[in-house]
Formats: structure tokens, sequence, C-alpha cells
């Protein structure tokens, strides 16, 4: 057999991975969209770099746009099969695939105006909202640590990856002509001192194993310092320079987790009454879902959930729900926080909230996690003075900050606590995967160190004989 990367590789996004058996069926890992690429992501998500009728089955890893968003388009363009993950994603993809396909449908409005001005041709989007219905239909949930057969001489595992909601570490034994072949893919890896959820767990044995490595040469700073740090920048902005304090964020994990700092700044009577709202649908929604499976957090929440039943919620909190009232937060006279999708900074309503204060030295900008560099986040984070929004250029007189606290991916210690439960010795080959080049090649270094001798970082479109 062979597998082949078409996505997330020497890159963070667009997660894709095909194994193609003996037999000459596909099974396909994840099928994310890419996302923050600059002028090349659009055209980067029309090609797969396969065909979508040959994949027989597919492994979703976890929620996320960059792992799941490109599912509608895969059974759009003839995929037939079943797509299998955990029940938190089943759940958590469902809502995060229609509103991929409502912000795709709402953007596409917005810049075909522009076009039409121009005398440009019409854009299309990727694929509608029908797309994604025929998409969630396909999804079949599968618990944790249970092996299930999800094709002739395919077995599947799931176990926690600790990174969101339903997250999972993917493992297959594959037998071909007698001989098993046990395949790992980490998915993201989340962090072992994680506030909200359960850290990762240990896995079976692997003869390969494709690993994350977003964060391979770097370590976060102290997790339990975040509400600190939340504070110090509320009062900065919306207190001493009275302005707007917009927060790019993850609809589903990251903003969660704000929510939850922002609970315990309110819960000990530290939070300034200033208006929160968090200015995605889909929030509201993912926060839902999140709540029903609370039996995945850990033993801290768990805690504190006997005498605080929703850690997400506080007073002044306000959930904003259409358009409409989006636009109005534009006009909104008082200082207050404003939490918003998508956490790049290059899609979703955050984008128009960045777009209509950046030029407010008063307001603040805060990336909370991740962000590729050609996105719009990456380039304010890198210090551009002047950035292009829906096609218009910009000065950037908003202060921009960063948290790196909040990330939900293991840096590289987090890493190699997940794969402690391996012998290098029995590892043929190590892929590297969801991570930049250079951060790959200090981190492949530190792995051989620890004894695994064959770490391979592939290409876009490479393919390994196994």
């Amino acid at each position: 057999m062979n597998i082949a990367f078409h996505g997330a590789a020497r890159t963070v996004t667009g997660s894709k991975h095909v194994i193609t058996l003996n037999s000459g069926k596909k099974i396909l890992l994840d099928c994310g969209m890419f996302q923050g690429m600059g002028k090349e992501t659009d055209g980067m998500n029309r090609a797969f770099g396969f065909e979508a009728s040959e994949i027989s089955v597919m492994v979703l890893s976890h929620a996320h746009i960059d792992h799941s968003g490109l599912i509608p388009k895969l059974i759009k363009d003839g995929f037939e099969g079943n797509v299998f993950c955990t029940p938190a994603t089943k759940d958590l993809a469902s809502i995060l695939l229609q509103d991929s396909a409502e912000i795709q449908r709402a953007d596409t409005k917005f810049i075909n105006k522009r076009r039409a001005k121009q005398g440009l041709p019409i854009y299309e989007p990727l694929y509608s909202i029908d797309d994604a219905k025929n998409a969630i239909n396909k999804l079949t949930a599968v618990e944790y640590d249970t092996w299930q057969t999800i094709y002739p001489g395919v077995e599947l595992l799931f176990t926690d990856a600790g990174h969101i909601i339903g997250s999972a570490a993917v493992h297959l034994k594959i037998t071909e002509n007698n001989i098993v072949t046990r395949i790992s893919f980490s998915g993201d890896v989340g962090r072992y001192r994680d506030v909200i959820l359960r850290s990762p767990a240990v896995f079976p044995q692997a003869d390969y194993l494709l690993l994350e490595s977003t964060y391979g040469n770097s370590l976060h700073d102290e997790v339990y310092s975040t509400p600190d740090s939340l504070l110090k920048w509320i009062q900065h902005t919306c207190v001493v320079k009275k302005g707007k304090l917009i927060i790019p964020a993850f609809s589903v994990g990251r903003t969660q987790e704000i929510l939850y700092d922002l609970n315990q700044l309110s819960n000990e009577n530290r939070l300034p009454k200033i208006p929160v709202f968090v200015d995605s649908p889909l929030s509201s929604e993912a926060t839902q879902v999140i709540k029903k499976n609370a039996k995945y957090f850990n033993n801290r929440i768990q805690k504190l959930m006997e005498t605080d039943t929703d850690p997400f919620d506080f007073e002044g909190l306000n959930y904003v729900k259409t358009v409409e009232e989006s636009k109005q937060l534009n006009f909104f006279p008082q200082p207050c926080i404003i939490i918003s999708a998508s956490g790049m900074a290059d899609a979703g309503r955050v984008k128009h909230h960045i777009m209509n204060n950046i030029t407010g030295a008063e307001n603040t900008i805060l990336m909370v996690g991740y962000c590729e560099p050609r996105s719009l986040g990456g380039r304010l984070l890198n210090g551009d003075k002047e950035v292009r929004i829906f096609g218009e250029e910009f000065d950037v007189k908003a202060e921009i900050g960063s948290m790196r606290s909040m990330s939900a991916h293991g840096d590289y210690e987090d890493l190699c606590q997940f794969i402690s439960c391996q012998d290098p010795a029995l590892i043929k080959t190590l892929f590297l995967v969801h991570g930049e080049f250079d951060v790959q090649q200090d981190f492949a270094s530190r792995l051989r160190r620890k004894g695994f001798q064959l770490v391979e970082i592939p290409e876009k479109h490479a393919e390994y004989i196994l």
C-alpha cells in the first residue's frame, strides 16, 4: 500500500491524506479546507489532487474546518462512501459545514458586487448549503476506544486527542495478504494542561505514525495565567483607551475557552462592567453542543460545575444572531469586547469588524491562536502597516495583540508526551504533517534524538510506499 499527502503538507491547513490499498481501494484521512493561503487559497481548495469518486471510505479526526471543510465538495465531486467520526464530531461538523456554506454564500454575494463593478466574471462558492446537508447525512458516529470494521480488512479505533470536543487520534489496522499494518494519525493534539478538556489518551503501538507539528519548536505560556492576561488587554483597551477589543476566535474550542476565562473573572468580581458580544451564530450552537458533551471535560471543570452550572455564561454576555445586529456593532458607542469567527480573521463576520475598526488607534485586535502567515491575522501579527480586506487597502492603526497561552494545539513537550506511549524502534516511518516546514525541520531533529530514526516531512502530493 502507499500513502499520499494532499494537504497539511508543510503547511497547517487543508488536512488530506490518502491511503491506497494493494487492491486499489482508497481511504481518506480528513478532507480539510485550506485557509489563509492568500490568493492561492481558492485554487488549492478547488483541486483535491485525487479523484473524489475513487475514495472508498473516509475518516474524520475532528470538526475544525481545516480538517472537515471540503467534505461537501468531496461528495459533490463523486464520493459515495461513509465518513466515520466520533459522536461529538458528528454534532459539531453538522453545524460547522452548514455554517461554512452560509459564509461562502454571504462572502460570495459581497465579493460579486465588487467584481460586477469591475466587469469581472462571477465568483462561484466551493459548495452550496444543499451540498453541506448531503455531507452531514454521510457522517457515521463511532465511539472512542472501540475497534470497528469500516471496510473489508480495515479496522478503526478512535482515542481522545484532547484538542476540541470530539477530537480523535485515528488508528487503523489494515490486513492485506494476512499481514496487518498499523497506521496512527494524530489529528490535532491538544494540551495536557488544558483548562477544559481531558488530556490526550495513550494509544496502541503503530507501524507508521502521522503526527501534527503546528508548534513543534515552541513552548506555550502557562495556561493558568490566561485570565490575568486577558484582563490586562480588557483594562488597557476598554478602560484606558476606551476602545473596542476585537478577538478573532474559532467558533469551536477557542470561543468557549475565552468565555470560560471571562466567566472566571466575573465569578471573582474582577471583570469590568463592559458588554461582551459573541458575534457568531455558530458559536452559540457550538457552545450548546460542547455543554451537551460535558462528560469529556476534565475533572477540574466537572468540579466547578457542581457550583456553577454554566461555566460559559456570565453577566454582560450577549449573543449576536442576525446580520443586522452584527452591523449595528459598528455604531456601538461604548467600549466593548467583540468575539467573532474566524480565528485567522480570513472569513466570517470578524473580517468586517476588523475592516471597520482597524483605523482606530483606540481599538485592539487580539489574536488568540495560530495564524497562517499569509492570512489576515498572520499579516497583522507580522506587523504589516497596511492590509487588504475585501479588495480595499486599510492603514493599520489599531493595536495588534497576541495571547499564545490560549492555543488548543500542544507544544513540543505535549507532542512528545503524546507519542511517549510508542516504542520508537517499532515505528517504521514517522510523517510530520500540519506544520510549517522550518518548524517541522526543528521538530524532526528533536524526534530523531528521541530514537525515531526515519522522520519524513512530506511535500504536497508526495507519495510513499508503506
